[in-house]
């Protein structure tokens, strides 16, 4: 078993009902900041793409921000930044061609903790100069990161909704962001008293949270993965589990309406069916599948 896997079956259940939380765009109003101050220059700076930034920029705004792959691993998510970049006319006529990653592809396809850690192995392991750079990449929007975002404090609504959970639930982040970030974050707002443990890229992807952390200790119907993106619900999905939307754009009523209305359907056990639902489908009305300009 590898040390991710146990760390995360060694959580211990305290009370009946369990409530994964996501962070960036989910409890912390910090997806905007990220992306477009920290992401997308690195982005464009560390692959070439100044001859075509402004289409790069809206690419990586429209991939990790408003779309329905909203939230995705940073590595994937600039794969498709150059897919998109690839099959843009507007690109083509500058006579630009993305770059060729396809060694982080494969990566990608194969290692399930996608984050600078196994990165770090695969690049000493190899030497592959696609990897390489991909890596000094990543470093380099987490050093922005540390650097630009700051004072970025949750949610409304996301503190009073985790002190109420607490006499009603084990609660665990549940992200894709670097742990140390996450650690850093959770701290810096006296948050992390809330939460029994804060689960980033390191320990796995977001399904093998809920599948490990959770998932054959409490019942599947008492277990909610609370997320702002599809890839949120899908790991919810996958493990047979509940999801609670926070919409991009209107965290705080969502939040709101967790606290006042949908966290006692939760616990009263009316959460599942119709009102899961109605909220979901509410949810995927904001995160369309096709680029505005292929519209």
């Amino acid at each position: 078993m590898t040390d991710h896997i146990a760390k995360l079956k060694a959580h211990g259940k305290r009370k009946d009902y369990f409530v994964g939380i996501d962070s960036d765009g989910c409890a912390f109003d910090s997806m905007e900041i990220k992306h477009k101050e920290c992401f997308i220059p690195n982005i464009i700076n560390s692959w070439g793409l100044q001859p075509v930034s402004r289409f790069a920029r809206d690419a990586a705004e429209f991939v990790n921000l408003y779309s329905q792959w909203r939230g995705i691993n940073r590595f994937p998510a600039l794969t498709m930044v150059f897919d998109l970049l690839t099959a843009w006319p507007d690109v083509i006529e500058r006579g630009y061609e993305a770059p060729q990653v396809d060694s982080l592809r494969q990566w990608i396809e194969t290692e399930t903790r996608l984050g600078n850690p196994a990165l770090e192995a695969k690049v000493a392991e190899t030497k592959d100069p696609v990897l390489t750079q991909a890596l000094e990449w990543s470093l380099a929007v987490n050093e922005t990161v540390a650097k630009i975002v700051r004072n970025v404090p949750p949610f409304p609504h996301v503190r009073e909704n985790l002190e109420k959970l607490q006499d009603i639930a084990d609660v665990m982040v549940i992200s894709a962001t670097p742990g140390e970030a996450l650690e850093r974050e959770w701290l810096e707002h006296d948050i992390a008293k809330y939460v029994g443990m804060i689960c980033g890229q390191e320990m796995g992807n977001k399904k093998e949270h809920l599948e490990h952390g959770a998932c054959g200790k409490y019942d599947l119907d008492k277990i909610i993965m609370i997320g702002d993106a599809p890839g949120d619900m899908k790991a919810a999905r996958a493990n047979g589990v509940l999801f609670y939307p926070i919409n991009p754009g209107d965290e705080a009523v969502s939040w709101k309406r967790f606290h006042d209305e949908a966290m006692d359907k939760f616990v009263n056990g009316t959460y599942k069916g119709q009102y899961e639902d109605q909220v979901v489908e509410e949810f995927m009305a904001y995160l369309p599948s096709t680029p505005p300009w292929k519209k």
